[in-house]
């Protein structure tokens, strides 16, 4: 069923052309890039033993909205380290130059592209995301995407933190907004915003929100 037409999720009626604004997730939402971060995160720790690996990869994937400066410590104290800040840049600028081009060279989520190029609903798209702001502006000027956004949002603002900020600035209602995201940071950010979430399913978010009945859809086609 497409969100075109309209139907009951935890006794909401939600139709997606209703909202106002639309809050995006990038990785997993609009490009199938989740497994490519997962690659570059596994990368850079692989060097202490698969079990670390491994246990790297699955925490990533169980987490994909934290920020990599969140996720750096914790696996850099499971291989054993303690990083200082200088360290925690230094992994950061590695894994952008592991990731960056997978990200680019990664499938477009079916229809999410037309549906942002488009815009059919005349809804104003905002972007928060947990990719370094920087980094999230410069893949967007890459994918010719940058002028679908109002405003873009990265790391270090949280993306709780993001939504707050966009409500306040361009006086929406939580009844004006929905977030779109496939990760426990975004169903997070929304409840916490008062807005509605609409869960996109895939590999890894169908293991994470096994026991999640809201409203979700697996691709944009037919929006």
């Amino acid at each position: 069923m497409t969100l075109s037409r309209k139907f009951i999720a935890k006794k909401i009626l939600m139709r997606i052309d209703s909202y106002k604004a639309l809050f995006w997730d990038f990785d997993g939402v609009i490009k199938d890039s989740v497994d490519v971060k997962a690659d570059a995160f596994v990368k850079l720790f692989e060097e202490y033993g698969a079990d670390v690996a491994e246990k790297v990869r699955r925490h990533h994937l169980a987490n994909g909205g934290m920020s990599r400066f969140e996720k750096f410590p914790i696996y850099a104290r499971w291989a054993g380290k303690e990083l200082s800040k200088e360290q925690t840049e230094a992994y950061s600028k590695k894994f952008s130059s592991l990731a960056l081009q997978g990200v680019l060279d990664s499938e477009w989520v079916p229809g999410a592209q037309e549906y942002l190029r488009i815009n059919r609903y005349n809804q104003i798209f905002f972007l928060v995301s947990a990719t370094p702001h920087d980094e999230l502006v410069s893949i967007l000027n890459s994918l010719q995407l940058n002028g679908c956004f109002r405003s873009v949002f990265g790391a270090p603002l949280s993306k709780r933190d993001a939504i707050a900020k966009v409500m306040i600035v361009f006086a929406l209602s939580p009844t004006d907004c929905l977030m779109i995201g496939d990760a426990r940071a975004d169903i997070e950010a929304a409840q916490a915003n008062g807005i509605d979430f609409l869960l996109r399913r895939h590999r890894s978010s169908d293991a994470i929100f096994a026991n999640y009945s809201g409203p979700s859809i697996r691709n944009f086609m037919d929006l």
